[in-house]
């Protein structure tokens, strides 16, 4: 019984590890190319891997998986491959109707799979994340500017108009201009983090306020299949789950409508801090609910770690 239990809670890495197997050994069938295979296989071993140290109880759990899936997109696709990985790469390769890297990664990532991890990319993948939450700014230490959220719609209609500008007036040598408009975006998204950060002592003001990304993460998200559950009945209101989430969700409500509730980044910094053991405790039904109590044993042996 006992190595039944142990074995229990890495069934989430085992099931990760298997969904990004079938994804990439089907994308490799289809496309007839190799690089598919590779792709989606090593994230989906950095993902199992990562999830997988958590369940051991160890606290650098989600930035190794930071560090080798976003370093890996960032260094090996976006510069060594030179394939712009950012909004404007999207837009760039989906107007050439071309199947690449960055509008499978998008399909994935920010369209459909939502819908099973919700806003999971941003806490476990994003390259711009990965440096912000080594900054000092863990937990919001201002109230937050809700009304700032506009920008984030001004960055994506940004994007999409100056790639279309781009296509509109003919420009020559695309496929250059698109690489170095990754290098320039890349520099700006960090200036600009760096820069949130301090100015508002928050690590993920950039995600909150400017982030065009979240335009296509926030519809899916809020009908995640995995998702940081409340069991009411055991919460004492004590408030702590609120002070250290990153992304100020209202994570001790169960209904999906709790505030900033698409925003949650499954870092499950709340689950450690719950006295009563009451998120991710809930006793519905299902894969995810077995999925969220064995994160919840095992965010419990990370914080008696």
């Amino acid at each position: 019984m006992k190595n039944s239990g142990r074995f229990r809670k890495y069934v989430p890495s085992i099931l990760l590890l298997l969904l990004f197997e079938a994804a990439a050994v089907v994308l490799w069938l289809v496309r007839d190319n190799l690089f598919y295979l590779l792709n989606f296989s090593y994230i989906g071993c950095c993902l199992a891997l990562g999830t997988a140290l958590f369940a051991a109880g160890k606290r650098y759990a989600r930035h190794f998986v930071q560090l080798a899936v976003g370093g890996y997109m960032l260094l090996y696709l976006g510069v060594i491959s030179r394939e712009n990985m950012q909004i404007e790469g999207f837009w760039y390769y989906l107007f050439l109707g071309v199947f690449e890297a960055a509008t499978i990664r998008y399909a994935a990532a920010k369209i459909l799979g939502p819908l099973l991890f919700g806003r999971g990319w941003c806490g476990y993948a994003c390259w711009t994340a990965m440096v912000l939450d080594f900054l000092p700014y863990r937990q919001l230490q201002k109230p937050r500017r809700e009304k700032l959220g506009v920008l984030r719609y001004v960055m994506f209609a940004f994007s999409l108009a100056l790639v279309s500008g781009l296509f509109l007036m003919k420009a020559a040598d695309l496929e250059q201009i698109m690489f170095w408009m990754f290098l320039a975006g890349n520099a700006l998204y960090y200036i600009a983090g760096i820069a949130l950060a301090f100015a508002f002592k928050d690590n993920r003001a950039f995600c909150k306020y400017l982030c065009p990304i979240t335009v296509f993460l926030a519809p899916a998200s809020y009908f995640s299949l995995l998702r940081v559950h409340c069991d009411e009945s055991k919460c004492i209101h004590c408030g702590k789950c609120l002070r250290v989430c990153p992304m100020n969700v209202e994570v001790n409500k169960e209904s999906r409508k709790r505030k900033n509730g698409t925003e949650c980044i499954l870092c499950y910094e709340c689950t450690k801090v719950c006295p009563t053991k009451a998120l991710l405790a809930n006793e519905a039904e299902g894969l995810p609910a077995k999925i969220a109590r064995s994160v919840s044993h095992a965010s419990s042996g990370a914080d008696e770690g």
